[in-house]
């Protein structure tokens, strides 16, 4: 596990304590332990129940923790210092084959056929604008182009961290803008779930992303203009990577914890999330809350920790300046509906779920928590995604997040250009079959770009929120830097709360459907499953918020 200097990490010096004699010793499992006293008293605690602490996030009260002892978490929850533990995931599972988490935001049943890729110079494009940038439709959409937004604000001066997979540093869109000096990996490679580990350590580079969406998401918000490729929202914002996704995709509580609180502790501007935290879709506190289904008391317990040391670790970096933006989630679920059905959880150990109903009080988190913008998805003609959540209350604002089956009835329906295109590494583009092994699209789902001197980049399309909510993060970094206070060595600040504010009355506003229901049918749909009924008025309603993100009116470019 790697953690920052600026983060107080401590493994404490206690007496030596042992588990009582009779504890029965199994394989070793990591845990997260919750405490309210010292550093030193916790670790006391967790030696005496038979674990060991391996790191400790002091900001939040936290520990990361082993242990083989099969009664751990009836021991160390007895213990006094202890306010809660859970299980984070098992050091070792026999469950291999982990899917691409992200494997929905590519739709399935593309077409074929060899994209031939890009090169050259531009050509056919306004003045400043990216050699791919006819194929961003979404920037165009949201006035973060050279000639609107970016003529006010350009991101200069902030700091936005990528919580995700990673970032690919070596990607001729993100070289310049990324800051290796502050990027860290909060996750340790898990051979069962998340392939061989590349180093011995299996820590993982800060500088490498072995999945692909960490990048994607990286280009979305500050792809550099240097004439190469694509554009992001925020072409000169620094991009700082604080991972805390494991390469097979699973988010897990303590990486997800102390990758926020390194975030708070070196005053970053703007962090996007576009994920869920495993294991847990819903997160209860209480049985009352199951309507049908069952869970222990050790399940009650994990969800409530998730809910505690999430919720204040976001309020944390909330409180230090980091304006939180969210992905809502890609379940085509009304939030606001007063009950959820959830046939994934827990989703860790992989195989483990068992179908559920609960009330809409379990949230799913981050992005259900205070202090956190959450987005829906839209395609190109502005209509709410079908696979996006909505629910009036819980969306603050939607974003381009693509839509394949978008523009029914024209050619460009089930396309790739309705989709996000943003860049992506290389060698996972090959292990994914994205590319073959000279690294040439397979399909037009991909493209690949070289310049003049033979430097080349690979770029694809997704879909969903994980791609909405990078633009409103951009976006974001865009009003930092409009409007925040200089902060020494050209740096900018601003208020989350104003950002949001500034986010909420510039975003232009978007109706609900006629008959109030947003019918996909034409889309080839289950209306049962996909059809989304809009609460709400145009100014704010549960399918759009306070509506779709304006980049230009944000800065005052249009």
């Amino acid at each position: 596990m790697v953690l920052a200097a600026a983060v107080t990490t401590v493994v404490a010096t206690a007496p030596a304590a042992t588990a009582a004699p009779a504890a029965e010793q199994g394989p070793a499992a990591e845990y997260v332990v919750a405490f309210t006293g010292s550093p030193e008293a916790a670790t006391a605690a967790v030696q005496a129940a038979g674990g060991s602490v391996t790191d400790v996030t002091e900001e939040v009260g936290v520990a990361l923790v082993t242990s083989s002892n099969t009664r751990f978490l009836d021991d160390v929850r007895a213990r006094g210092e202890i306010a809660g533990a859970a299980r984070n995931h098992a050091v070792g599972t026999s469950d291999p084959g982990m899917p691409h988490r992200f494997a929905d935001e590519r739709p399935a049943g593309r077409p074929g056929g060899g994209g031939p890729g890009h090169g050259g110079g531009p050509a056919g494009h306004g003045p400043g604008e990216e050699p791919l940038a006819d194929l961003q439709w979404d920037m165009e959409m949201i006035g973060a182009t050279p000639d609107a937004a970016q003529r006010r604000a350009t991101g200069k001066g902030v700091d936005v961290g990528i919580m995700d997979s990673g970032i690919d540093a070596s990607h001729p869109d993100l070289a310049r803008n990324f800051d290796a000096a502050r990027s860290r990996n909060f996750t340790t490679d898990m051979p069962d779930i998340d392939g061989p580990c590349e180093v011995p350590s299996c820590v993982d580079p800060a500088d490498v992303d072995e999945n692909g969406h960490g990048t994607h998401v990286a280009g979305i918000v500050a792809a550099d203009d240097n004439g190469f490729g694509i554009g992001g929202v925020a072409p000169d914002a620094t991009l700082v990577n604080v991972r805390a996704g494991q390469d097979s995709g699973y988010f897990f509580l303590y990486e997800t914890v102390a990758a926020l609180v390194y975030s708070a502790e070196i005053r970053l501007d703007v962090v996007n999330m576009s994920f869920y935290t495993d294991p847990w879709l819903y997160n209860c506190t209480s049985r009352d809350e199951y309507l049908e289904g069952t869970v222990t008391d050790e399940e009650l317990a994990e969800q409530r920790l998730v809910r505690d040391l999430l919720g204040g670790a976001l309020g944390y970096a909330s409180s230090r300046g980091v304006t939180l933006v969210s992905s809502a989630g890609n379940a085509a679920t009304d939030l606001a509906a007063p009950t959820r059905t959830d046939e994934t959880s827990p989703d860790y150990p992989p195989d483990a779920a068992r179908p559920r109903v609960v009330a809409n009080t379990c949230l799913t988190l981050p992005t259900e928590a205070p202090n956190v913008i959450s987005v829906s998805a839209v395609g190109p003609s502005t209509t709410k995604a079908d696979y996006s959540n909505y629910g009036l209350g819980d969306i603050d604002i939607a974003a381009p997040g693509g839509w394949y089956r978008d523009l029914v009835g024209t050619p460009a329906y089930m396309t790739a250009g309705n989709l996000i295109l943003s860049s992506y590494p290389l060698q996972a583009a090959i292990a994914e079959g994205l590319a073959d092994p000279n690294g040439q699209p397979v399909d037009d789902m991909s493209v690949r770009y070289c310049d003049a001197a033979g430097v080349c980049g690979f770029y694809t399309y997704l879909q969903g929120t994980s791609m909405a909510a990078p633009h409103v993060a951009g976006v974001a970094a865009l009003v930092v830097e409009a409007f925040g206070r200089p902060t020494g060595h050209g740096g900018r600040a601003l208020d989350p709360a104003v950002v949001a504010r500034v986010l909420a009355w510039s975003a232009e506003d978007h109706p609900c459907p006629a008959g109030g229901v947003e019918d996909y049918s034409d889309e080839g749909r289950d209306p049962v499953a996909y059809n989304a009924v809009c609460q709400g008025t145009t100014d704010v309603n549960g399918l759009y918020g306070e509506g779709i993100v304006d980049a230009a009116a944000a800065v005052g470019g249009r």
